[in-house]
C-alpha cells in the first residue's frame, strides 16, 4: 500500500497534530474548509485513505489493513477528526491504537451505520444492502445518487449536489476494491461498546438535516458514555462541514484546543512589547494609519471607553476628545508599554494591566471597546469576544482592527526557503474572527477588509522595525537560540527575488469591525 499524500502545515510545531479523515466517496480535498482555520490551533495532516484520491493500494486491503496503514502514516499522538466512514476508521483506530489518540471528533458518524433492533436510529439494513449492491453493479449511477443524499438538507442542495459531484472521482479498476471496502467497514460497522469504554475525548457533530445518519441518534449517542459531547448542527445535511463551517469550526476549535496546546506564548508577547515601549512609535506606521482610520468609526459615547491593548497610548488623546465625558481606561497585556504611556502623560483616567481573555470588569459595565491591532494577539477568540460582550452595557459599541491570514507573507514565502520553523507568527482568517463575533452574541457586524501594502529598503530594515514594533515570532514553535549567518543569508536572497522598484514589499492584511450588544 503506497503512502498517501498528507497536507502538513510548513511551520511544525510543539502541538499535538490534528488528522483529518475523509469520507467514503470522495477524498482528502472534501476536507478542504477545515485545513486553514484548523492550522491555526496545530499541524494539520489531510490523509487520502487506501484506495481513494486516485492513488492505487499496494495490496488487498480490508479494515486491518487501513488500519496498519494509519499506524504508519500518521505521527505518534494526534488528534482524529474524521467524517462519515473517517469517522469510523477514527473509532477504529482509537480502540487498536489508543495512546496513539489524544481526542477524536467525528462528523456526521453513527457508532453503528445500520440499524439494528436495538439500535433503531440509523440506516436501514435493506436500504444499505441495495446500495451496496448498486454500487458493484453501476458505480457511476450510484455515486451520482450518494452525491444526492450527501446534499441533502443543505441551504442551496443544487449548489453543494454540483459542488460534491465535482469532488467525486469514479474509481478505477485498482480501486474498486478499495472502495467496496470502504462500504463493508460501514455496513458492519458497531462501536457502540468502544465509545462506551473509551476514555479518549470525544465529540460528536451530527447535521439537523442529514439523509444518511439521522439527527435523532442523538440521545442514544449521548446515553453511550456521558463524558462525551454530542451536537447537532442546524441547517446541514450530511456534508455539514461544507454546509455550516463556521458552526462546525466553532466546536471544533472548542473542542480541541484544550487538546493540542497553544501557539501563542503569551509571557513572551509581554515581554516584547514591554521591552519596545520607547522605540514602538518611532515605528509604528502601519498602526498609526490603521488605529486612525478605525477612530473614524467610533461613534461618540458617555460612561466608561476602554482602549483595550493601549500600547503607549498614541491614540487616548484622539480618544478623549472624541468622547470628552466618557471615563477612558487605556488595557494592555503588557506593563512596560502602559509605564511609558503614563509617563508621556497620555489623558487616561486608570492604567490596566491584564489579558483580554480575562477582563477585569464588571458585567455590564463598559460603553465602549477601541482596539486597534491588539487581539491577533490572543489564543482564544471565542473566550475574548465572550468577555468582551459580557463587559458591555445593552447596546455598547464594539470597533477593533486586527490582522488576517496573508499578513507579512512575503516573509514567510521566504523563510520557508530556508527552513520549516515557525519565523512569522499566524493570524486567523476574517471569517473566522465574524464567526466567533457571532458566537459571542454580537449584532450588527460590520466588516471592511484592506490590504495595507508597505516597503522597506533592505531585510535589516524590516527586522528592525519589527524589533521596535516587539512584533517577535511569539508562537511556541519558533526555533530555539540565533539565527546563523549562512541561514540569513539565504533568507536574504530569497527576499530579494520579490524586490519591485519600491523595494522589498511588506504586505498587512487589516481587517476592521464594528458589531454591539443586543439592547
Amino acid at each position: 500500500m503506497s503512502n498517501p499524500e498528507i497536507y502538513k502545515s510548513t511551520s511544525p510545531t510543539q502541538s499535538e497534530p490534528i488528522v483529518l479523515l475523509h469520507g467514503w466517496g470522495f477524498d482528502r480535498s472534501s476536507m478542504e474548509p477545515l485545513i486553514e482555520p484548523l492550522r491555526q490551533l496545530a499541524d494539520v495532516w489531510n490523509v487520502n485513505l487506501p484506495g481513494f484520491g486516485g492513488e492505487s493500494p499496494e495490496r488487498e486491503s480490508d479494515l486491518e489493513a487501513w488500519l496498519e496503514f494509519l499506524a504508519q502514516s500518521l505521527p505518534a499522538s494526534a488528534a482524529l477528526v474524521g467524517w462519515s466512514l473517517g469517522g469510523m476508521l477514527a473509532l477504529a483506530y482509537s480502540q487498536k491504537y489508543p495512546a496513539r489518540v489524544s481526542a477524536i471528533a467525528t462528523l456526521a458518524c453513527n457508532a453503528k451505520f445500520v440499524a439494528a433492533p436495538d439500535w433503531p436510529r440509523a440506516m436501514d439494513r435493506q436500504v444499505n444492502r441495495l446500495f451496496n449492491r448498486g454500487f458493484d453493479a453501476e458505480p457511476a449511477t450510484t455515486l451520482k445518487r450518494f452525491c444526492g443524499l450527501v446534499a441533502q438538507g443543505a441551504n442551496d442542495e443544487r449548489a453543494r449536489l454540483r459542488h460534491l459531484r465535482g469532488l467525486v472521482q469514479l474509481p478505477d479498476s485498482t480501486c474498486m476494491a478499495s472502495w467496496s471496502q470502504g462500504l463493508s467497514i460501514l455496513s458492519q460497522a458497531d462501536f457502540r461498546q468502544t465509545l462506551q469504554r473509551t476514555r479518549i475525548p470525544c465529540l460528536h457533530l451530527l447535521a439537523a438535516e442529514d439523509a444518511l445518519v439521522p439527527a435523532q441518534v442523538l440521545d442514544d449517542m449521548r446515553g453511550l458514555n456521558a463524558s462525551h459531547q454530542v451536537e447537532v448542527i442546524s441547517g446541514a445535511g450530511h456534508a455539514l462541514h461544507w454546509d455550516q463551517t463556521g458552526q462546525v469550526l466553532s466546536a471544533l476549535n472548542n473542542f480541541l484546543r484544550p487538546v493540542v496546546g497553544n501557539h501563542l506564548d503569551k509571557r513572551w508577547v509581554a515581554k516584547s512589547f514591554s521591552r519596545a515601549a520607547a522605540s514602538y512609535d518611532s515605528a509604528a506606521r502601519l498602526q498609526r494609519r490603521v488605529g486612525q482610520s478605525l477612530l473614524e468609526g467610533l461613534a461618540p459615547t458617555s460612561g466608561t471607553v476602554v482602549d483595550l491593548g493601549s500600547g503607549t497610548g498614541h491614540f487616548l488623546n484622539d480618544l478623549k476628545r472624541g468622547n470628552p465625558e466618557a471615563n477612558l481606561l487605556a488595557l494592555d497585556l503588557a506593563e512596560g508599554m502602559l509605564l511609558h504611556a503614563r509617563e508621556q502623560q497620555r489623558p487616561a483616567d486608570a492604567w490596566l494591566c491584564a489579558d483580554a481573555e480575562a477582563l477585569p470588569f464588571t458585567s455590564g459595565s463598559i460603553a465602549a471597546f477601541y482596539s486597534s491591532l491588539a487581539i491577533q494577539w490572543c489564543e482564544d477568540q471565542g473566550c475574548l469576544f465572550s468577555e468582551l460582550l459580557r463587559s458591555l452595557r445593552p447596546g455598547g459599541q464594539l470597533c477593533l482592527s486586527t490582522l488576517t491570514d496573508g499578513t507579512l507573507a512575503e516573509l514567510a514565502k521566504a523563510w520557508q526557503a530556508v527552513d520549516k520553523y515557525i519565523h512569522v507568527n499566524r493570524f486567523v482568517a476574517a471569517d473566522v474572527v465574524v464567526q466567533a463575533l457571532k458566537s459571542a452574541g454580537f449584532i450588527d457586524i460590520e466588516i471592511r477588509q484592506e490590504t495595507v501594502l508597505l516597503h522597506c529598503a533592505s531585510l535589516r530594515e524590516l527586522s528592525s522595525e519589527l524589533k521596535a514594533l516587539g512584533a517577535h515570532n511569539v508562537n511556541t514553535g519558533r526555533p530555539k537560540g540565533l539565527t546563523g549567518r549562512e541561514r540569513l543569508s539565504r533568507l536574504e536572497a530569497a527576499y530579494e527575488a520579490e524586490r519591485t522598484d519600491q523595494g522589498l514589499p511588506v504586505t498587512y492584511q487589516v481587517c476592521y469591525v464594528s458589531a454591539s450588544k443586543p439592547t
